[in-house]
């Protein structure tokens, strides 16, 4: 536990994993660090995604990766525990981006890639499931990094927005 951080593991106290529930997950870099302006680190972990989905532990909705941070709306499966779904993304991401960095940079510093923990809101029944995928996927036009969805690389979701 890194003890600049005191209020991190305040974030899994109360969680529940619950099947067929809904999920708006928010992970952030270590230090918003802007790992996935880089194209090739975005798709790594879109990839690591895609398999948790593939797997059958998540009913994946809709994400965007931005620079510094993921937010993903899932639903998980009945036998999956969110905290693990978020472990094999976060972990399996982290070793795959780190061993293309030192794969391709001489004298790269590696350094942890996630925040620990991560932010989750079980959606309730009422909740528009649709109407909060329009407004994960126009983080980037938020942001100013584009002036159309369509021309940000690092999102996608089930229904057509």
């Amino acid at each position: 536990m890194n003890p600049t951080k005191p209020h991190a593991k305040n974030l899994r106290k109360g969680r529940v994993s619950q099947p067929n529930q809904a999920y708006l997950i928010t992970a952030v870099t270590e230090n918003r660090q802007k790992v996935f302006a880089d194209f090739y680190p975005a798709r790594i972990l879109i990839d690591c995604l895609r398999q948790q989905h593939d797997l059958g532990h998540v009913e994946s909705l809709a994400f965007v990766v931005m620079p510094d941070h993921l937010h993903w709306l899932m639903i998980l499966q009945a036998g999956a525990s969110l905290s693990e779904v978020m472990r094999r993304v976060k972990g399996g991401s982290a070793y795959l981006i780190n061993s293309c960095r030192r794969q391709h940079e001489v004298s790269v510093e590696v350094k942890p890639l996630w925040q620990e923990g991560f932010h989750d809101h079980a959606l309730r029944r009422e909740e528009d499931m649709r109407r909060t995928a329009r407004y994960l996927i126009a983080n980037p036009l938020r942001a100013g990094l584009v002036s159309k969805i369509g021309d940000y690389p690092h999102w996608d979701a089930k229904w057509l927005l």
